[in-house]
């Protein structure tokens, strides 16, 4: 496993984008930046911290997570707001959010501070759907995190990293979902984290407690762990010409420093999913 960047706080949110190269946040430093194809760390977005969700936007954009969810136009920086906080309730901000097929944002919303010593209650999942509008799905997640549909579709895939285990929901036509069930779970010292799945239906969850990450079968059952040099694994993605490089990101906490935070890479067998863009109008 191979340490491709380091000295950020706490990596979340990787995206990979074929011509470009690694999209990804440092929630606690701020910031969006690109690690590209040839190894080079530059800033993308300056500044915005909390961002714990991105996805690639049709327009050549990014949406991202934190304070509300926006589209940041990478060509300006120009900024429009896709959904804030006023619209949801009790929400403090917004987590890990993924795309569908057609476009249809999916993220979830915070109800207490994470970072800010409150009482947990729990959010929500949304849907920002393709004329901006947005609908509540479910409710009941402690802390939501990664968010991630099976290859045809018609399961998500969302991780709750207080009670530590990996929800499942049919996905209905119209984008909307049934009753959550248990897919898997990590055990009492697991956190689930960032989530994706691969080509062949297998759900990779990075464990923020336990510097692994958590490979299950279609079926929920435990394939394999992948050990990482560092405890705190938030996220991950695939990337590569071949969808066949992991990057694994994490956080500085139970590292040597405050901000050892790094990105790493290794090869797997199994190629990841091409992660559709937003279209959710801009």
């Amino acid at each position: 496993m191979e340490r491709v960047a380091t000295g950020f706080g706490l990596i979340e949110g990787p995206v990979w984008d074929p011509g470009r190269g690694l999209y990804f946040s440092d929630v606690i430093n701020g910031g969006v930046h690109l690690l590209d194809r040839a190894g080079t760390v530059s800033p993308v977005i300056p500044k915005r911290r909390g961002i714990g969700g991105m996805a690639l936007h049709a327009s050549d954009g990014l949406v991202v997570g934190g304070r509300d969810i926006a589209l940041v136009r990478l060509a300006d920086g120009h900024t429009r707001s896709l959904l804030s906080l006023d619209a949801i309730p009790g929400a403090t901000g917004f987590n890990d959010l993924t795309a569908d097929r057609a476009g249809r944002v999916y993220v979830g919303s915070l109800a207490f501070r994470v970072f800010g010593g409150d009482a947990p209650r729990p959010g929500h999942l949304h849907v920002i759907d393709l004329d901006g509008t947005m609908r509540t799905l479910s409710d009941g997640v402690m802390l939501t995190n990664g968010l991630g549909f099976s290859p045809d579709g018609r399961r998500l895939y969302h991780c709750d990293s207080r009670v530590a285990l990996i929800r499942v929901y049919d996905v209905a036509a119209d984008g909307s979902v049934g009753p959550w069930r248990q897919f898997a779970a990590l055990g009492a010292d697991g956190v689930p984290d960032g989530l994706k799945v691969a080509s062949d239906g297998s759900v990779w969850v990075a464990d923020a407690h336990g510097g692994r990450v958590v490979v299950f079968n279609p079926d929920g059952t435990h394939r394999q762990d992948l050990p990482v040099p560092l405890p705190m694994v938030t996220s991950l993605c695939f990337g590569g010409d071949d969808l066949c490089d992991l990057y694994i990101v994490t956080g500085s906490r139970g590292g040597p420093s405050e901000n050892c935070g790094s990105i790493f890479r290794t090869r797997v067998e199994v190629a990841g999913l091409a992660l559709p863009p937003a279209r959710v109008a801009a």
